[in-house]
This record gives structure tokens, C-alpha cells and sequence, in this order.
């Protein structure tokens, strides 16, 4: 008896450990983002990403960036080196320094380095030639083009990066005086969150990303950290594709995806929102919604386009956009600081999440009240 007992307990305990087990197999959500049947196996995360989201997703966010600063210096003027124009988050971020420089009464010009290691050497090498009086390193890395970074650096040629390095803030290798963006950290974390607060801890996932920019590739490898914080949360793929080639590649990537995980893949992140204009002719080809499934966010720059993919649910449901505009009026800002002497200011405005929902039909997202922060310090 004493043995059947013992027989009896230990069968018990493999049917319990089995069935608590089955409750965390790894599941798919379901259209509208909604688990499948039962808790996911992340709970306490989930709740956690809901409360990021709720506050990442509030409207009016004040201007919370520097008041003061020196007065403007005058007749000066800024060569924007781009990693290439057709990268909408440079080129919104570009138009944003024109229209500071145009306030603070500076000049610009802008060159385009095409998207190629070549093309990029050489605009910022005619950028140095030029003798400006401060060079925007736009969305490319700085030790791609080592040789003329140090050039300008022995020049005097103050240096100023977007999306250039890792962090906001100056850098000393390579030699910037900063380097402005959001905190890339934050920007991965919120559209992780994003994907899980969604999906209430149940989703398959694929990201898209450039891991020829360090910077992208940083913010992707954290996105990949983020979601991992939920078993039920699968990562089915990590497609890198640099971004000069995506309108030639990811259309063709994402008829390959679909084909390998039909109904398994309903979320997306992108290191830039453009990686889903470019998916659309495909998931359109496929009979997939605009709405969603799959539930696409855009870790990154929040241009004109991509405020119209979201607002009119076009195979885009969220972007966590960069201020572009006022990011180009901090660099401006930044280089003012520069000739006048001073260190920089070390801002980095807040994350948000825009959506169809919250943005009013709105095309861009800026803290409000930037510009007249800045044309109170430059006494413009």
C-alpha cells in the first residue's frame, strides 16, 4: 500500500507539472491584438508596458528643454553632411535646421551622401573643403569617414551629430561636440512595450532593421532585450536591411515572411518607420488589412509619411517619432553654444507614441513650445 501511494503522488505531480506547463506554452495573438486563450506568461510585464504606453501616448507635452543660452552669433554657416536624403528622418531633421538656421539669420547648405560608404566619404569631405563654420553628421557613423572626421577636428570645424553615436551628449570618440536624438534606450523599450502591452504578452515578432548604422543597431539589439522580457513574446525574425536598399529588399523580405510564418507573425518593430511604406505593396499583395494583422510600429523618426500610414491605418499602427523638427532647431542651438564658447545643453526630449487615436490627425510631433524657447535665448 505504502508503494501505491507513493506511485499514485508522483503520477499526481507529472499531471500537474504538465498541465502548468501547457499554460505557458508560447502563444500568437489574435486580430486586434487581443491573447489567445488563457494569461500569457508574463503578467507583471505586461502590466508594466501598459502604464509606459498610457504615458508615452499623452498629448501636450510642454517644453521641458533648456531657457537659456547665449545670444545668437552672428553670419555664420552650417554644412548638413546626410547619410541620404531619401531617409525621411534626415531629411525632416535637415529642414528643421534650415528653418532655425533661417531664424537665427545662418546659412545652410546641405549636401546628399547618397546612402553609400563612398558617397557619404565624399560629401563630407567637400563639406570640409568648404570651411564652414559647423558640420551636421547626419544619420551615418563617424568612423566610416575617420579620415575626414579628424580633418575636421584639426580644422576647428565643430562637429555635430544626429543619430550619429550611440547616445545623446557629446562624444569623445569620435570627436563631437554632441550628438542629438531621443535616448535610444528609451525609444527601444517603449515600442517593445508597445508590442507587449498589445498583445497582452502573446505575439510573434519580427524586426526590421540597418545594422550597417550603429546606432540602429544598437536600438534594435535593445529592442530584441525588451521583448525578451516575455517568454509568450517570440522574436520569429531579425531582418537587416539597410535602409538605401529597403525599397528594393523589403518587399520581397516580407513575401518570404509571410510565406514562412503566415498567421504566426503579428507585430513588427523598425529601427525607421520607412522600412513600412516599403512593406505595404507586399502585405497589400497578400490580402493582409491595412489594420493590422501584422501590428507594425515604427521604432524611429515619425515623418510626414508615416503620421499618414498610422492616422489612416495603412499597415502602420504606432511610431515612436523623433522630434525631427525640433531636433533641428537644437542643433542649430548647439552650434550657437559652440562658437559662443559654451559646453552643450545635453537635451533629449521625451519618448511618445503616436497613433491614430491620440495624434488628431497631426503629420509630426514636437514638445510645444520649442521654438519660442529658442528664439528666446537667441534674442531672435
Amino acid at each position: 500500500m505504502h508503494s501505491h501511494r507513493k506511485t499514485s503522488a508522483l503520477a499526481t505531480a507529472v499531471l500537474l507539472a504538465a498541465a502548468a506547463l501547457t499554460g505557458c506554452e508560447r502563444g500568437s495573438s489574435a486580430g486586434g491584438g487581443n491573447t489567445s486563450a488563457g494569461p500569457s506568461g508574463c503578467p507583471a510585464v505586461v502590466a508594466r508596458a501598459k502604464a509606459a504606453v498610457q504615458r508615452a501616448e499623452r498629448t501636450g507635452v510642454r517644453w521641458n528643454g533648456p531657457t537659456r543660452g547665449p545670444a545668437a552669433v552672428p553670419g555664420k554657416t552650417i554644412v548638413y553632411v546626410a547619410q541620404t536624403m531619401t531617409n525621411p528622418g534626415v531629411a525632416g531633421a535637415a529642414q528643421g535646421v534650415r528653418d532655425a538656421a533661417r531664424t537665427i539669420g545662418w546659412r545652410v547648405r546641405v549636401i546628399d551622401g547618397g546612402g553609400t560608404p563612398a558617397g557619404i566619404q565624399a560629401a563630407l569631405s567637400e563639406a570640409v573643403t568648404l570651411k564652414p563654420s559647423g558640420i551636421v553628421i547626419a544619420g551615418f557613423d563617424p568612423r566610416s569617414t575617420a579620415q575626414q572626421v579628424a580633418q575636421a577636428n584639426a580644422a576647428r570645424i565643430p562637429l555635430i551629430g544626429w543619430h550619429a553615436v550611440a547616445s545623446p551628449g557629446p562624444s569623445t570618440h569620435p570627436r563631437l561636440f554632441t550628438n542629438v536624438t531621443t535616448k535610444v534606450e528609451k525609444t527601444a523599450r517603449i515600442s517593445a512595450d508597445w508590442v507587449i502591452a498589445r498583445s497582452r504578452g502573446r505575439a510573434g515578432v519580427v524586426v526590421f532593421t540597418d545594422a550597417s548604422i550603429p546606432f540602429a543597431r544598437n536600438k534594435s539589439e535593445l529592442i530584441r532585450k525588451g521583448l525578451k522580457r516575455c517568454r509568450d513574446v517570440r522574436l520569429l525574425s531579425y531582418e537587416n536591411i539597410p535602409i538605401p536598399d529597403a525599397g528594393s529588399r523589403t518587399p520581397q523580405e516580407v513575401s518570404s515572411l509571410l510565406s514562412r510564418f503566415q498567421d504566426t507573425w503579428n507585430y513588427s518593430v523598425a529601427i525607421n518607420d520607412l522600412y513600412f511604406a516599403d512593406a505595404a505593396p507586399a502585405l497589400r499583395a497578400a490580402g493582409k488589412r491595412g489594420s493590422g494583422p501584422p501590428f507594425n510600429i515604427g521604432a524611429g523618426d515619425g515623418d510626414p509619411s508615416a503620421f499618414q500610414r498610422v492616422n489612416h491605418r495603412q499597415y502602420q499602427a504606432a511610431t515612436v517619432p523623433e522630434p525631427l523638427s525640433q531636433q533641428g532647431w537644437q542643433m542649430i542651438d548647439e552650434f550657437n553654444r559652440a562658437f559662443s564658447g559654451r559646453g552643450p545643453s545635453r537635451y533629449s526630449a521625451p519618448v511618445h507614441i503616436a497613433t491614430a487615436a491620440n495624434s488628431a490627425g497631426a503629420t509630426s510631433w514636437n514638445p510645444r513650445g520649442y521654438q519660442q524657447a529658442y528664439r528666446r535665448i537667441w534674442g531672435s
